[in-house]
């Protein structure tokens, strides 16, 4: 769970990355896209932009949201509630 949450705030930097001028051009911003960019092209496939807004980062965190605790709760039945 601490990887998808580590995932979640380095999805929530590049994100925030987006308001400022420039920043996706920097060394970090560069690092966050080609660890951002792969998951977030999967929504942005579906989910075109409503105008100058684009709603798929906020799909994509709710869905690693989900797919965190489902992975915690398979892994919590294969491991017998040892985790």
């Amino acid at each position: 769970m601490t990887l998808v949450e580590i995932y979640r705030y380095v999805l929530i930097a590049y994100i925030l990355l987006s308001w400022l001028p420039n920043a996706r051009d920097s060394f970090i911003g560069e690092i966050l896209g080609k660890l951002c960019e792969p998951y977030l092209s999967i929504f942005r496939r579906f989910i075109p932009p409503l105008g100058m807004i684009d709603i798929s980062p906020i799909v994509a965190l709710i869905a690693l949201h989900f797919v965190g605790y489902g992975l915690v709760t398979v892994i919590s039945f294969i491991t017998g509630g040892r985790i």
